[in-house]
C-alpha cells in the first residue's frame, strides 16, 4: 500500500467521527423525536394534514420561489454589467454590493424595519407627502425585501465569476452573423452561464426556505415554516411536530439542491 493511501486511510477515522457527531447523530435523534409524539409516525404527515402547516409550507415555497426569481434577475443584469465594464469606482461598487455578506439575518431584518417600519424612512416620507403612513416591514413584502437583500451578494459573486469566464469570442461571432443583443443574450450568454444560474438559484431558494433571523425580527404578521418550527418548539413544547416539520423542510431543500446539482452538472458552460 502506498504511503499516500495509508495517510488517506488514517484521516478516514477522524472524518467519520466528525460526520457522525455533527450530522448523523443529530439527524437520527431528530427522526426519532418526530416519531415519538402522540400521533406516532403519522406526525410525519402533519405538514400535509394540518391546514395551518400546509398553508405555511405553500407560503414559504411561494416566497422562496419569488426571492429566487428576483435575485437571479437582478444578479444577472448586475453581473453582466460589472463583468463587461471597467470604470472608476467599480471596486467600491462591488464591495458595497457584497456588503450584506457581513450581516446576519437579524441585522437585515432591523435594516428593513428602519427602511419600511412604522417609524422608518419610507413611512416618514409618505406622511410628509400626504400619502399616509407606508409600512410593509412586518409583512411578507418586508420579508421578501430582506431575503433579496440577503441573497443577492451570494448570487452576484457566483454569476460574476461565471460571466468573466465566458468566452467573448462566442458573442462576437454571434454578432458578426447578425444576431442582435437580445438574441446574443438568449442564445449565447444565458446558456453559457446556465450552470451558475442553477447553482446560485438553488442556494438562494434554500436560504429563503430556512432563513430564520430575518423572519424572527419581522415576525409580527409573518407565518413561514422556520417561524412555525420555532413556535412549535419553544412556545408549544411540541417537539414531535417541530422535528417533523424540520425534516420536511430539510428534505424539500435537499431535493432542490440535488436537482440543481444534477442539472448544472449536465450543462456545458461556454467558458474559455
Amino acid at each position: 500500500m502506498h504511503s499516500a493511501d495509508r495517510l488517506a486511510r488514517l484521516f478516514l477515522l477522524p472524518l467519520f467521527l466528525f460526520v457522525a457527531a455533527f450530522f448523523l447523530l443529530p439527524l437520527v435523534r431528530l427522526v426519532g423525536v418526530a416519531g415519538s409524539g402522540p400521533n406516532g409516525l403519522a406526525e410525519y404527515l402533519a405538514i400535509l394534514t394540518n391546514p395551518r402547516h400546509l398553508a405555511t409550507l405553500v407560503a414559504t415555497l411561494l416566497l422562496s420561489a419569488a426571492v429566487t426569481a428576483a435575485t437571479l434577475a437582478i444578479g444577472t443584469v448586475v453581473s453582466l454589467f460589472l463583468a463587461r465594464n471597467r470604470f472608476r469606482g467599480r471596486p467600491l461598487l462591488v464591495s458595497l454590493l457584497t456588503l450584506p455578506l457581513a450581516f446576519p439575518g437579524v441585522v437585515v431584518g432591523f435594516m428593513i424595519i428602519l427602511l419600511a417600519g412604522r417609524q422608518g424612512l419610507l413611512s416618514s416620507l409618505s406622511v410628509g407627502l400626504g400619502m399616509g403612513r407606508w409600512v410593509f416591514a412586518y409583512s411578507m413584502a418586508g420579508l421578501f425585501a430582506g431575503y433579496v437583500y440577503f441573497s443577492l451578494p451570494r448570487v452576484l459573486v457566483t454569476l460574476m465569476a461565471a460571466v468573466e469566464k465566458l468566452d467573448p469570442a462566442l458573442e462576437e461571432a454571434a454578432r458578426s452573423l447578425g444576431a442582435g443583443r437580445l438574441a446574443v443574450l438568449r442564445d449565447v450568454t444565458l446558456p453559457g452561464i446556465a450552470p451558475a444560474l442553477m447553482a446560485s438559484g438553488a442556494i438562494a431558494f434554500a436560504t429563503a426556505m430556512g432563513a430564520f433571523g430575518t423572519a424572527f425580527t419581522l415576525a409580527t404578521r409573518i407565518d413561514v415554516l422556520a417561524m412555525t418550527i420555532y413556535t412549535e418548539f419553544t412556545l408549544n413544547a411540541n417537539f414531535a411536530t417541530a422535528a417533523a416539520l424540520s425534516i420536511a423542510l430539510g428534505l424539500i431543500t435537499w431535493a432542490v439542491l440535488a436537482l440543481s446539482r444534477n442539472l448544472a452538472g449536465s450543462g456545458v458552460a461556454a467558458a474559455g
